[in-house]
């Protein structure tokens, strides 16, 4: 899994039926020592509600495909949980308000 941020969101009207309903989010990586963004990023399918400004860890490639709403789908990367706290050294470097 990897650690990122929600920055925004991407609307698609026209796609794969077996994308249809599906929301999709983008997601940038956190450096695991600051908690800051880092360049790079990936387009994800929300798995569990998630939205702009939110920690999130998500997983890409085949492992993005082994959720109960992605099984078998045309994903490579899938938002799989919301982070309420992130800690490193004993530092918090992100608590969910």
């Amino acid at each position: 899994m990897i650690i990122g941020k929600v920055v925004g969101t991407v609307v698609a009207s026209r796609k794969e039926e077996e994308l249809v309903g599906m929301k999709f989010l983008a997601v940038a990586p956190l450096d695991l020592a600051t908690g800051e963004t880092t360049s790079g990023g990936v387009i994800a399918v929300d798995a569990v509600g998630a939205g702009v400004g939110e920690v999130v860890l998500y997983a890409s490639g085949s492992s993005a495909r082994q959720t109960k709403l992605t099984n078998n789908r045309p994903v490579d990367a899938t938002i799989m949980a919301i982070v309420d706290t992130y800690e490193v050294g004993g530092e918090v470097l992100y608590q969910k308000e």
